[in-house]
This record gives C-alpha cells, sequence and structure tokens, in this order.
C-alpha cells in the first residue's frame, strides 16, 4: 500500500487555491485586454498584478520560516577543560544515560568509556549507584558514599547533579575515599616545620615511648629542657625533662620554678587505633606542654569557647580520632579522623558522646565523660557499639584535661576495622570446629550402620550367582552402601578424623597420576594446562587424599566454568584450568604477612579457573560443609569442605580469592594449598595395599578369637564372616564380657577384635586389663575414629586398626594378617 502526500512547499498556498488563483489572472487578464482593445494595457495590468502577487507570497514564506528553538550543541572540548580534576572523576551523561564526556581522571579510574551506571560495582554499591540516579533526575542532586568495585580494596563518594539549558544532563563525580593509618607520620610532623610552627606558638610535642624515652619532639622543646638550639631530645627520658612543685605545677627541670608553667597533656596512642603493628603495650604516647604564658596578648582564650583556635590546629592536622568535651559533656571540636571513625562525616558532630552511642551504652558513656571531667587528671577507655554498628564493639578512650579553659576531657577512637577481621575469624573457625566435631560424632555412629549393612550383602552375595533375581538387588544395596560410606569419609575428612597413610612425596608426581583423569573430566571446552617450578621441596601427605583434593578443585571450577557460561549466555565458550606448583620459603610468608600461617618453607599447589569468580558475600563461607551455590540436587556441598579437611589434616593451608580481568572484573577463582616442606629422610614409597596383600598370603590357618562389640548389628556380621573364614568366634557385648572370656581361661584367644567406644567398659581400658593377664596377645580394635587419632590417645603395643564400615573380605584379610604377623614375631 502507498500514499501520495498532498502537501505543497513551505509557505505556498494549497494546490487548489492556486489553481483558482492562476484561473482568476487570465481572465482578469483577458477581461482588460477586450475593454481597452489594447494589448499593452492588458500586459501592463498583468505585470501590475504578478507583481503584486509574488509580494504577497514572499511576505507569506518569510512569515512562516521556521525559527530554530533549539540551542547549539555544547562545545565538549570546552567542557573537558573545564571538569580536569586529577582528585575527582567526573562524568557527563544525557537524557539516555549515554556518556557524553569525561576528565581524565574518570578514564584512569574506570577505563574510558563506561557509562557511570554500568561501571563494575558490587551489588549493594550498584544498588545505591542506580537509586542515586533516580533522585538525581527527578530531585535535581543525590549523593551516596561506600561505593565499593567489584574487585580491590577502593570505595568511592558520589555526588549527581542535574544541569542544562533543560536539565537534559547528569554530572557525576566520584571522589576515592582514603584510609590513613592514624599513627602515620607524627615523628616527621612533630620535629619537622609543623612542630616548630607549635613551638613558636608555645606549644612544645613529643612523642614518648612506653618505657619514658622521647622519640621525637619538637625544636623548641629541646631548646627549653637543655639550653641548646638544635638539640635532639631522642634518646632520653621524657620525666628527667620536668619537675613539679608543691602544688603540682609543672616546670622544665633546666628552668626550674623561675620559669613559666606548663600544662601537661596525655594523649595515648593505643596501637589498635594507630594503626600499626606494635603489640597495644608498646604504643607510644604524645605529650603536649601548653606555656601558661601562651595567654598573654589572647593567644590563648582562656573563657568563652574552649576549642582554643591553636589546639584546634594541632588536633586537625593529627591522623588519630580525637575530639574535646566540656566539665557538663558536650562536644566542642571533633577532628575529620574521629568523626570518620564515628561515621558521622555527614551528619556532623552530635551534642553529646552518649548520642554516637547504641541505647544501652548511652548511661554508662556519659557518666565516664562526666567523672573525667570533674575528678581528677586520669585516663582510661571503654567499649562501647556505636550507633550505625551495633554489631561490633569499638573502644574509647578518654583522658582528663586541666588548664584549657572549658575543654575537660579529651577522646580518642580506635580503629578496629583489624580486631574486627580477627574476631570475625575466630568465630568462623569455632563455628567450623564445632560443626566438624559434629560431624565426626555422626559419621561414627553411621559408619557402624554401614557396617552392619555392608556385611550382610556380602554374605548374602555369597548363596547367590550372577543371573540370580536377587543378586542385582543385593549389588545395588551394596553400591548405595558404599555411597554412603563414601559421604562418612567426607565428614570425617572435613572433620579431620579420617584415616590418612602420609608418605613423603613431589607434588608433581601426585598432579601427574590425575592430569589424564582431569583431561577426561574436564572435555573439550576447558583448556587443561599444568606447570611446575624448579627445585620443589618434598612434603609429607597421603597420595590418595592428596588427588583427592586436586579432582574435587578440578570439578569445582569445571562446574563453575559450566555455569558461568550458562549465566552469560555464551554458547562457544571456552575455558581454562591451570594447574601449577611452586616454592614459597619462609622470607616470602613473612613478606605474605599471613598471621596464621608459620614462617616456613612450602610447596603450594595452584588451581586457577576462568569461572567468573566467587562471589564476595561468599568467600568466608565457601569451607563450611553443605554450603553449596550449585542447584538443589547438583551437589552435597561436602567438596570443599573435604578439601579443607585433608589440607588442615595434613598439616597445611588453603585459601580462595579471585583472579581480577584486564578490566578489572573478576575473571576467575583461585585456590591455593600451601603444605609444609618434609626436612627429614626420604623414605622409599611403598602402597599400603601390597603391604597387605603380601602380609595376607603368609596366613593359612585358623585361630580362636574374641569378639567384642556392643552393637548388636556389627558383632552378628562380623561373626558371621569370621566363621566362614574358619575362625572360632567367640562374641561379647562389651569390654567387661570381653574381659571376663579372657579371665575364665577357658579358651586360649589368638586375637582379640574390639570397638573402641563402648559402654561401661570401653575397649582401650579392656585391652589395658587384659595385658596385665595376657602380655603377648595382638589386639585389633575397630572403628569409625581416625587411626593416627587412636595411636596418640591409646598407647599400646602390638595394636592394629581396622576403619568401619568393612566389607566381609576386608575383615578376613586383616584378621589374617595381623596373625600372620604374629606367627613371625612368636618365631
Amino acid at each position: 500500500m502507498s500514499f501520495v502526500s498532498d502537501e505543497t512547499p513551505q509557505g505556498l498556498p494549497p494546490l487548489p487555491l492556486l489553481l483558482g488563483i492562476i484561473l482568476a489572472f487570465v481572465v482578469s487578464v483577458g477581461v482588460v485586454w477586450l475593454a481597452a482593445g489594447t494589448s499593452l494595457a492588458a500586459v501592463a495590468y498583468g505585470g501590475g498584478l504578478l507583481a503584486i502577487l509574488f509580494a504577497l507570497l514572499l511576505a507569506a514564506r518569510l512569515r512562516t520560516a521556521p525559527v530554530s528553538s533549539e540551542p547549539g550543541q555544547p562545545d565538549w572540548s570546552v567542557t573537558a577543560a573545564a571538569i580536569r580534576n586529577s582528585h575527582r572523576a567526573v562524568a557527563i551523561v544525557d537524557r539516555a544515560n549515554r556518556l557524553t564526556c569525561s576528565n581524565e581522571t574518570f578514564e584512569e579510574w574506570f577505563g574510558g568509556d563506561t557509562p557511570p551506571h554500568e561501571l563494575e560495582f558490587g551489588e549493594e554499591s550498584r544498588q545505591k549507584l542506580l537509586d542515586a540516579q533516580r533522585q538525581a533526575w527527578r530531585e535535581g542532586n543525590a549523593k551516596c558514599e561506600g561505593l565499593r568495585l567489584s574487585s580491590g580494596e577502593r570505595s568511592f563518594v558520589l555526588k549527581i547533579e542535574r544541569v542544562g539549558r533543560g536539565e537534559d544532563y547528569l554530572v557525576w563525580r566520584f571522589a576515592e575515599i582514603v584510609r590513613q593509618k592514624s599513627y602515620e607520620g607524627i615523628a616527621e610532623r612533630v620535629s619537622g616545620p609543623f612542630g616548630a610552627m607549635m613551638s613558636r606558638a608555645g606549644i612544645e610535642l613529643a612523642l614518648v615511648a612506653p618505657d619514658g624515652i622521647v622519640q621525637a619532639a619538637t625544636p623548641g622543646l629541646g631548646e627549653r629542657a637543655t639550653g641548646a638550639k638544635n638539640t635532639s631530645l631522642a634518646g632520653q627520658e621524657f620525666v628527667q625533662l620536668l619537675r613539679s612543685d608543691d602544688r603540682d605545677r609543672i616546670f622544665f627541670a633546666r628552668e626550674g620554678q623561675q620559669g613559666t608553667p606548663q600544662t601537661l597533656v596525655h594523649v595515648p596512642l593505643d596501637a589498635r587505633q594507630t594503626g600499626s603493628d606494635l603489640p597495644p603495650d608498646q604504643a607510644p604516647s604524645l605529650m603536649l606542654l601548653v606555656d601558661s604564658g601562651v595567654g598573654i596578648g589572647g593567644g590563648w582564650q582562656s573563657s568563652g569557647k574552649a576549642a582554643i583556635p591553636q589546639l584546634e590546629a594541632l588536633l586537625s592536622a593529627l591522623p588519630l580520632g580525637l575530639a574535646l568535651t566540656d566539665r557538663d559533656g558536650r562536644f566542642l571540636f571533633a577532628n575529620k579522623a574521629f568523626l570518620r571513625a564515628v561515621e558521622r562525616e555527614s551528619q556532623g558532630l552530635p551534642q553529646f558522646p552518649s548520642d554516637l552511642v547504641v541505647r544501652e551504652d548511652k548511661s554508662a558513656m556519659a557518666d565516664t565523660v562526666r567523672r573525667f571531667a570533674k575528678g581528677a587528671t586520669s585516663s582510661g577507655d571503654m567499649a562501647v557499639r556505636l550507633a550505625g554498628d551495633k554489631e561490633e564493639p569499638v573502644s574509647i578512650g578518654l583522658a582528663g584535661v586541666r588548664g584549657l579553659g572549658e575543654a575537660a576531657v579529651l577522646l580518642s577512637i580506635s580503629d578496629s576495622t583489624e580486631e574486627k577481621r580477627l574476631r570475625r575469624q575466630v568465630a568462623q573457625a569455632t563455628k567450623m570446629q564445632a560443626v566438624g566435631q559434629l560431624a565426626g560424632g555422626v559419621a561414627h555412629d553411621f559408619n557402624n550402620v554401614l557396617t552392619a549393612i555392608i556385611g550382610y550383602c556380602d554374605l548374602m552375595l555369597l548363596r547367590h550367582t550372577p543371573g540370580d533375581s536377587d543378586y542385582d538387588d543385593i549389588q545395588q544395596i551394596k553400591a548405595n552402601s558404599n555411597r554412603a560410606a563414601s559421604l562418612t569419609r567426607q565428614l570425617l575428612a572435613f572433620s579431620r578424623q579420617q584415616t590418612l597413610r602420609p608418605v613423603v612425596l613431589q607434588m608433581p608426581d601426585v598432579v601427574s597420576e590425575v592430569s589424564q583423569l582431569l583431561k577426561r573430566l574436564m572435555g573439550e571446552k576447558i583448556e587443561f594446562t599444568v606447570r611446575h617450578d624448579r627445585e620443589l621441596g618434598a612434603v609429607r601427605a597421603d597420595p590418595q587424599q592428596l588427588e583427592q583434593v586436586i579432582i574435587n578443585l578440578a570439578v569445582n571450577a569445571r562446574d563453575a566454568m559450566q555455569a558461568h557460561a550458562e549465566k552469560t549466555g555464551k554458547q562457544d565458550w571456552k575455558g581454562r584450568l591451570t594447574l601449577a606448583t611452586r616454592r614459597i620459603s619462609a622470607r616470602d610468608v613473612r613478606k605474605m604477612g599471613i598471621d596464621i600461617m608459620p614462617a616456613d618453607d612450602y610447596t603450594v599447589l595452584i588451581v586457577q579457573d576462568t569461572g567468573g569468580g566467587i562471589p564476595e558475600q561468599h568467600l568466608n563461607k565457601i569451607f563450611e560443609p553443605f554450603f553449596t551455590t550449585k542447584e538443589q540436587g547438583k551437589g552435597t556441598g561436602l567438596g570443599l569442605s573435604t578439601v579443607y579437611g585433608i589440607v588442615k589434616q595434613s598439616n597445611g593451608f588453603i585459601f580462595a580469592d579471585n583472579v581480577s580481568g584486564a578490566d578489572g572484573s573478576p575473571a576467575g577463582a583461585r585456590f591455593t594449598v600451601y603444605l609444609p616442606v618434609h626436612k627429614g629422610e626420604l623414605p622409599e614409597i611403598q602402597r599400603k595395599e601390597e603391604q597387605e596383600e603380601a602380609k595376607a598370603s603368609e596366613w593359612s590357618g585358623g585361630g580362636n578369637l574374641l569378639l567384642v562389640e556392643d552393637e548388636d548389628m556389627v558383632r552378628a556380621v562380623a561373626e558371621r564372616a569370621l566363621a566362614r573364614a574358619g575362625y572360632q568366634v567367640t562374641t561379647a557385648r562389651d569390654g567387661e564380657e570381653g574381659l571376663a572370656a579372657i579371665a575364665n581361661g577357658n579358651t586360649e584367644f589368638d586375637l582379640i577384635v574390639s570397638d573402641v567406644v563402648m559402654p561401661a567398659m570401653d575397649g582401650p581400658a579392656m585391652a589395658r586389663a587384659i595385658r596385665k593377664v595376657k602380655p603377648r596377645i595382638p589386639i585389633l580394635f575397630m572403628s569409625g575414629y581416625a587411626e593416627e587419632t587412636l595411636r596418640n590417645e591409646i598407647d599400646i603395643d602390638n595394636m592394629h586398626f581396622i576403619p568401619k564400615p568393612f566389607s566381609v573380605q576386608q575383615i578376613n584379610a586383616k584378621v589374617s594378617e595381623v596373625l600372620g604377623e604374629q606367627v613371625k614375631v612368636d618365631a
């Protein structure tokens, strides 16, 4: 379908009207020619009429010509020059939220042409940013703080303003929040130009160590204390520089009472608030000596507001969080560091210190401030919870000051960021330990049940052959039981209660053992690479469990890469899994500054993927049992917790973090396993299975066995299994019955097979009692706990161990092995 337009050019009449005008023109010219009888009159009339018509058309066109009301496009080069700022990132966007202009700082911080609302901020920060954007379009301006990028520790404050003739643009201004250590640079400031300025104002400063030794002092303090210019007081005792009279007035020792009295203000620099690495009892203090003569001539104000200009300047220059109150407990002054610490930078200082804390701490805070304001000069600290952070307490120091007009109490607040982090780590470790103990207890009890199920399946399979109608069902029961046993082994691995058989090995050998399996597990879309350092130190670990660690981490990485591809919608995605080994020396460990890891030589295993990284809120939870980010039914949540348990039981450490890509966003996750280098001899590695088979083959005869087990199901299945193997089995329900069977002396037993945990008398207590009567009889313990743990707790010679759950074949092989060893010993 097509349409024809009847519109005419702008300024011309419509087509029907134009045709009518032409017709009227022709008719009127004809009438003039007929009336005048001459063509000259008709031509003159027609020419005049045409001139009039053209003049009318020209006037109409000029009257209807469009007048542009649109302003000219802005000169963005001029705008870019105007917004140039090395400390602020500035960007301008239009109504469609397209980036129209930005300064060099914005490009340096955030990477060029990305609009501000699309920057890679964290989930919470991104929501704040979008809310601020909507508020700015609606109200004209907006502000938000604490914006943090997804990668790194940088955070920003954002201000947005709506501008333009038609208010069609938003100006975004980002300012980076720079955290300074409060102790940083105090010594240099005290002894430098700032200290000289304070000396000229009559205020002397000294940085004094806990043992009273001066570390740094203002130039004027050295001159007044010694009488000589350019004298350093470093290394001298501060108290030796001063003297006091009977009225407790303080004077310089060199000047005596002929000099002017001094007001001493003690500012304790607690190590927690200084941000230094010093222990709390080794942090220095800042001593202020204020000359009483400073007030003459109007330098110090002795009345009115006590926040003296000189003192305000001093406290503002210090990077410590400091504030002053009067005798009634009202705030007089607070520096920026104090406002930052109490999260009041935008709201300003309240009237009383008690307004900063939660309701439960208000009364205690007010009473303490009044006590320091009206009592004797002293100092102390108290723990309170700030109103903005009700979960974590902070430490506020208080010191009474005198001789400063209305100022009566000096408050200092510590930066407790590191303390909070340590508390969270301790809480996490405590929780993991409690869950581990619970998991170990559950696994132990569950192993008894699985031992009975697997044992009865083995006994039933002895009566059924392949092809029998029940054979496949029994095999299915046994397979599921073995799967459940694997689950309990993971629980025991997490709780560090599994049985490990550590040997001295090289990490590359273990990696090569599983490399072929990992290549098959990864598939065609994932590139698998292995890199090894040279001169790696040997480690002592269970090779099978170490292989389990590598496989679990690799499978977890594969699932993460597949999930990331599905999330981003990439069909032809390619992933990369990298296994690397590194050599880390004790010096490198000290440089890393990891408090929980001793400074030693380590062999490091690194497993890194390209799966998009681990969400920040999950980094502290990934090693918890049953925590998983996979869909329901796709994971048990025990893979990483098993890895954690195996590494910790091997005296190692494991850490997880994200690896940033080229644009600063997380490109993948990285797991780093540290295993200490073995410093002893390197014995030959022999597989445990080969030793057991060789020892088991040396015994072919029967024997009399005493089976002690409190679980009826386990005792029944073990008795039947051993009886079918040709042994004479006597059973007992607990340790007391087992001891009675030995004491009766009716049967000479070749071996005692006993559970460990039993009511009344447990297995170890029974074994010690039996050894007093039969010192040479071997004992085989059955338990769901770790063999190493039992050997550490049970100091018994000729003791053997078999972990639960076990099959009929396994217990028969173990009993044969123990009896074979005993024959060798007796021979």
